[in-house]
């Protein structure tokens, strides 16, 4: 037994690193493609030489520009919040143990929505606040969110789940009334800003917000690794994991908190992009089985694949045009979900 499970650790750890391999590749078939077409070698030698110094310039000071100015912050956007969504499904599916959780399941997206759209209606990026506005204020909103329904659901030290989805429903349809409040008050011209960022939007990644992004949802990440042994524990039911010495109150406020502020951090750069924390940790799970030290990090990365791929669909399928990343993701994760209501069961849970 001991020799099996070695080599089953050993074929994950392989396959985790066939993920990270293909994550690489996306970034450059990513960093290629789009309303200008730049070759795939050209692509790797301008961003290896940006990082290493190594080959000589053979490519035009315009291919650099767009590859390393325009499309690879726009990527790295895409990786991060790709990564987060999927991070925080994961939890929250583990937590709720419910297949169907996703990290907006706590009104944290509309909550976000709200602060994002004061801040369009407002005209604050033209403002000393300039590109910081919008994420700030949807990470605010996001915030605030998260503070009134963890403590709808505190009770004394324990947290009641089905008080938190139900605080984290009605905080959502009364967010979504004041979106529609604000979209119908809104002039023509910010129209289009709101229901942009409502669908999803990767294209204005602003550096400052990115790097602040990057530490909060990698800290977060990292955090929620740590209690990948207690989740496993807890698949087996809150008494049985407290009978083996796990303190569940204890994870179940930290996952909580850490899950939707990585979800506020995500959605207050990136608008709403739904599916992705729903359908790529189905996918890990299904790929590494229900060990959270390996599903953890495989959602990460599959998710980063997932939301590089999609959004390079949106860019380039009608270029020079766009389409919003969030409809992409929808068109792919609306069929999957049907197929998750049909086979709850397959995943584990009932």
């Amino acid at each position: 037994m001991p020799k099996r499970r070695k080599m089953n650790t050993r074929n994950r750890t392989a396959n985790l690193a066939a993920l990270l391999l293909l994550l690489i590749i996306s970034v450059i078939v990513a960093a290629s493609l789009g309303s200008v077409k730049i070759n795939f070698i050209t692509t790797t030698k301008i961003v290896i030489h940006h990082l290493t110094g190594a080959f000589a310039r053979s490519w035009s000071p315009t291919d650099e520009l767009i590859i390393l100015s325009i499309r690879i912050p726009r990527i790295l956007l895409a990786l991060i919040v790709g990564g987060a969504l999927s991070c925080a499904g994961a939890a929250f599916q583990a937590l709720l143990k419910n297949p169907l959780a996703d990290p907006y399941i706590l009104g944290v997206s509309s909550g976000s929505a709200v602060g994002a759209c004061i801040a369009i209606i407002l005209g604050l990026s033209a403002t000393a606040f300039g590109a910081l506005a919008l994420p700030v204020f949807a990470f605010i909103g996001a915030l605030t969110t998260i503070l009134i329904v963890y403590f709808i659901a505190k009770s004394g030290t324990k947290i009641n789940v089905y008080t938190m989805l139900l605080a984290g429903v009605i905080c959502g349809t009364f967010f979504s009334a004041i979106i529609m409040f604000l979209i119908s008050v809104s002039s023509s011209d910010r129209l289009k800003g709101i229901m942009f960022w409502l669908m999803g939007d990767l294209s204005g990644a602003d550096p400052l917000a990115l790097k602040v992004a990057f530490v909060i949802i990698t800290a977060g990440i990292a955090f929620t690794y740590l209690f990948a042994k207690e989740l496993n524990i807890m698949t087996f039911g809150e008494e049985a994991a407290i009978t083996m010495g796990v303190n569940v109150e204890r994870v179940k406020s930290a996952l909580f908190v850490t899950a939707s502020l990585i979800t506020a951090t995500a959605v207050s750069i990136s608008g709403l992009i739904g599916f992705v924390g729903l359908i790529i940790p189905h996918i890990a799970r299904m790929l590494y089985g229900p060990d959270h030290k390996f599903l953890l990090i495989a959602s990460v990365i599959l998710g980063s694949t997932f939301l590089i791929i999609a959004d390079t669909i949106a860019r380039s399928v009608i270029a020079p045009y766009e389409l919003p990343v969030g409809v992409v993701t929808a068109l792919c994760g609306a069929p999957f979900f049907v197929y998750l209501l049909k086979k709850r069961k397959a995943f584990g849970y009932i």
